[in-house]
Parts: structure tokens; C-alpha cells; sequence
């Protein structure tokens, strides 16, 4: 007598090893999600292994940070809250919601997260500068952000990879 085609018993080693397949998928998916495309660079840091015009994405979106902290610092400087406002809020969460997923997922998960807290705080200040901060609270926000920026700096860096041949 062969086996029935409707066997209890297939349909459920097949369910149980379509479920284990997913899993292992997801782990997967995870592990690259929170370790990124890295290794340990030279110098000790962590290089985050990207594409070269990725590599230069990434930077030209930091010089841009930067250029929002020279001119957030002209503005307290100045007492100019509006344009406290507006330099930081150019730099806020908005700004970086447009990233290209597979970008992301090269990215190791602190990296993200440290991108991220920065983003927000520059959103916190465009919203203290607009509530009349003081100069003393917006530059003491200001030198929390830098210290995030310093952290990313000592513990990582950007280095540009030539695709595999095919």
C-alpha cells in the first residue's frame, strides 16, 4: 500500500520545516541587520563597508550636519532664534527619512542609532529655539549632540568597497 497523497503526517513536516526556514531567514535577516556590513578596521574602529557613491552619501549627509551646527552656533551666537529653528530642523528626522533600505541594512545597528539621536535632537532644538530657549540650554543641547557626533567618529569609519566580479 504507497502513501496517501493527503497524509496528515507529510502536510506537517512540510509545515514544520516551511516555519524553520522562516526563522532561519529572519535570524538571518536580523544578525546582518544589527551587524551591518562591518569589519574591524586598523585602527580599532569598526569600517562600515559600502558602495563608493553610498560611502559618499553618508559623508555628504554628516558635512551637512556639520554645516547645521555652524550656522545653530552663528544663530545663538547672534540671538537669532529663527534661524536656530530652521538650520536645525533641516537637519532633524525629516531630512533623514528618504534612505534606501539596502543602505541601511550595510549600516550596524548603533550606527543607526546614534544617526538617529542625532536627527531627533536636532528636531528638540528647532522646537527649543522656537519655545525661546535660552542660549545656555540650546548651546547645552548643542554640545550633547556633538557628543554623539565624536562617539560615531571614534568608533567608526566609512570605507568605500569595490562590488565582487561577477
Amino acid at each position: 500500500m504507497g502513501k496517501k497523497e493527503n497524509d496528515p503526517m507529510t502536510a506537517r513536516v512540510l509545515s514544520v520545516a516551511a516555519i524553520a526556514l522562516w526563522l532561519v531567514t529572519v535570524a538571518v535577516a536580523v544578525f546582518f541587520f544589527v551587524r551591518g556590513q562591518t569589519q574591524v578596521a586598523p585602527d580599532g574602529r569598526t569600517a562600515v563597508l559600502l558602495a563608493s557613491d553610498e560611502r559618499n552619501l553618508v559623508l555628504t549627509e554628516m558635512r551637512g550636519m556639520l554645516e547645521t551646527v555652524q550656522v545653530v552656533v552663528d544663530g545663538v551666537k547672534a540671538g537669532d532664534m529663527k534661524q536656530v529653528a530652521q538650520a536645525a530642523r533641516a537637519s532633524g528626522v525629516t531630512a533623514a527619512a528618504d534612505v534606501n533600505p539596502a543602505l541601511m541594512a550595510k549600516l550596524p545597528l548603533e550606527f543607526k542609532q546614534l544617526g538617529l539621536s542625532v536627527h531627533k535632537r536636532f528636531d528638540e532644538i528647532a522646537t527649543a529655539a522656537d519655545s525661546g530657549a535660552s542660549r545656555e540650554q540650546l548651546l547645552a543641547s548643542l554640545s550633547t549632540q556633538l557628543s554623539d557626533c565624536v562617539a560615531c567618529h571614534a568608533g567608526y569609519r566609512l570605507d568605500a568597497v569595490t562590488p565582487a566580479a561577477k
